[in-house]
């Protein structure tokens, strides 16, 4: 199953969670699309629970099925913690993700499309793979022939806020993964378990 690339607020209202981060598309219509939305009742099975939360994480991070699993697995290899937590953290070291998490994309899919187009370096170099892990220390920052685009700075002054296990220098327009994150400082509307329960089932 390819990456969904279709509208993201329909999505947004369908899962209950804001896609783009921002909230504004439950806002104005909290409740599922289509013409029976606003009086929908889900009573949803187990496995249906579960499904919906895979969904809503595999969305949020916008990944293929195959991408998803994958990195789960891995996560499974992780000897230390737990499965579900592992797991978020792997979608969290995402170079997309770091970028978004910076505050150098509005949105994950911008960052997405940064990275793709080759304006993001780690390290000093360039790398245009999304799914590319950071480590702790690796430095992200943005290509030179980059700095002045005014996307990326825009979305430096209209962020309110970065997560503390990441730095950043405005001046530099780069930043650093300071240490892993914690489970705390992910997305709280997320329960991992139901993830774990419906690849383990």
């Amino acid at each position: 199953m390819s990456r969904y690339t279709g509208p993201s607020w329909r999505k947004s209202r369908r899962l209950g969670i804001s896609l783009s981060g921002t909230g504004k598309e439950l806002a104005k219509r909290p409740y599922v699309p289509g013409q029976h939305g606003p009086t929908n009742r889900e009573n949803l099975s187990e496995y249906g629970l579960q499904l919906k939360e895979k969904q809503k994480l595999r969305y949020l991070y916008g990944m293929n099925e195959r991408q998803f699993h994958n990195l789960f697995q891995k996560a499974a290899r992780i000897r230390e913690g737990e499965q579900g937590t592992n797991f978020m953290i792997l979608l969290e070291r995402r170079l997309d993700n770091i970028v978004y998490r910076l505050g150098l994309a509005s949105t994950r899919r911008q960052a997405r499309q940064f990275v793709n187009h080759g304006h993001i370096l780690v390290n000093g170099k360039r790398v245009d793979i999304p799914s590319y892990q950071v480590e702790v220390g690796d430095v992200i920052s943005v290509r030179e022939h980059s700095r002045n685009m005014a996307v990326i700075k825009e979305s430096i002054e209209s962020l309110y806020g970065r997560p503390d296990f990441l730095e950043f220098d405005e001046e530099k327009m780069e930043g650093k993964l300071t240490r892993l994150p914690l489970r705390e400082e992910m997305p709280a509307e997320i329960e991992e378990s139901l993830v774990v329960e419906f690849y383990n089932r």
